[in-house]
């Protein structure tokens, strides 16, 4: 399975709007319900706070859904 990439502008971002980012979900309201439905694994650890920070490096699973991988966004 391919991992995608998804580019941050800073230090970290929260697991629910990494949710919205990586379209996964239309709305950062819809993350509380899309992690109470969907087993999420940052780092190979199941976690579901939506408030969970993550950072450049960091991996985020998502069986059915897919493998995402945070970076950082390269300046032009």
């Amino acid at each position: 399975m391919e991992v995608e990439k998804i580019e941050i502008t800073t230090e970290y971002i929260a697991l629910g709007q990494f949710l919205k980012l990586a379209n996964i979900i239309e709305s950062g309201g819809m993350a509380k319900l899309f992690l109470a439905d969907y087993d999420v694994f940052v780092n190979n650890e199941q976690d579901q706070r939506r408030g969970r920070k993550l950072y450049p490096g960091d991996r985020v699973d998502i069986p059915d859904v897919g493998s995402f991988e945070i970076h950082v966004e390269e300046s032009m």
